[in-house]
């Protein structure tokens, strides 16, 4: 059955609570790296009584150009979407990871076909079928002059492994330059390990959103996340409204961060 319209009072009410809420915003404190725990697809398929995740996967992915559209209209410029985690290659069903494979290689070629948004693939090919990686891989280079806003894909994403990675990449450079065990730790600093994490160059998310009432990171960006702000929304991720953004703008915009205190 589908939806009923809203009563048009109704949608009148909610886009005077949309302006009101931009107006309490504000826009000099606007995050300039969002980063989005994309969360609750398959318990809003299950909600629907859908025997696949797919379904609200598919919802979820249909729901991703429109929250970057608000993200790009607020003034953010990086976005990251966790869309799979390293941890979920080896612990869902075979059937969901197929379908969730699909579902994110066509969610690329449709971000990608953005004249203005700029793709980035921030994880591990490792795991990944041949033609997801490729399809994450033509988005990036299809967007690499593209000067809009930086959307990265978080896929095949771990923290822990990060960093790990980072790690041996430190001290094979350090190796390779003829350097001992007991030089390197002279030159491990935090900015060294940060220029061989996967979003290198990149500054650190202001702000984490994570939607479906879940209140923890799950292994995501626990590296640039140390100084984040974060902001749980109970909405599933399909059901995300723009108001539930801009709520979650307006209380970023309220407080007073304090690095390291």
């Amino acid at each position: 059955m589908s939806a009923q319209p809203s009563p048009p009072r109704a949608g009148f009410l909610y886009r005077l609570y949309q302006r009101r809420l931009r107006r309490e915003i504000d826009p000099a404190r606007t995050p300039h790296h969002i980063a989005m725990i994309v969360d609750g697809n398959r318990r809003w398929a299950k909600q629907r009584l859908q025997e696949r995740a797919a379904f609200g996967h598919r919802a979820g992915a249909r729901k991703v150009p429109e929250f970057l559209g608000w993200a790009e209209e607020a003034g953010v410029d990086v976005v990251t979407l966790y869309l799979l985690s390293s941890d979920n290659l080896g612990a869902r069903d075979s059937v969901e990871l197929q379908d969730l494979f699909g579902i994110i290689a066509e969610l690329a070629g449709l971000l990608a076909a953005n004249p203005r948004w700029r793709v980035k693939h921030v994880g591990s090919c490792r795991g990944l079928p041949e033609e997801l990686a490729e399809a994450l891989s033509a988005a990036e280079q299809k967007t690499a002059d593209h000067t809009g806003l930086h959307v990265n894909l978080a896929v095949g994403y771990g923290g822990r492994s990060e960093i790990l990675a980072a790690m041996q990449e430190v001290v094979e450079e350090h190796r390779a330059g003829g350097g001992t065990i007991e030089t390197l730790g002279e030159r491990l600093t935090p900015e060294l390990i940060g220029e061989h994490l996967w979003t290198r160059g990149q500054a650190d998310p202001d702000l984490v959103i994570r939607t479906s009432g879940e209140q923890r990171l799950s292994d995501f960006m626990i590296w640039q996340s140390a100084h984040s702000e974060f902001y749980f929304v109970e909405a599933l991720y399909p059901d995300l409204r723009e108001v539930d953004f801009l709520r979650a703008l307006r209380d970023y915009s309220t407080r007073q961060r304090r690095l390291g205190g």
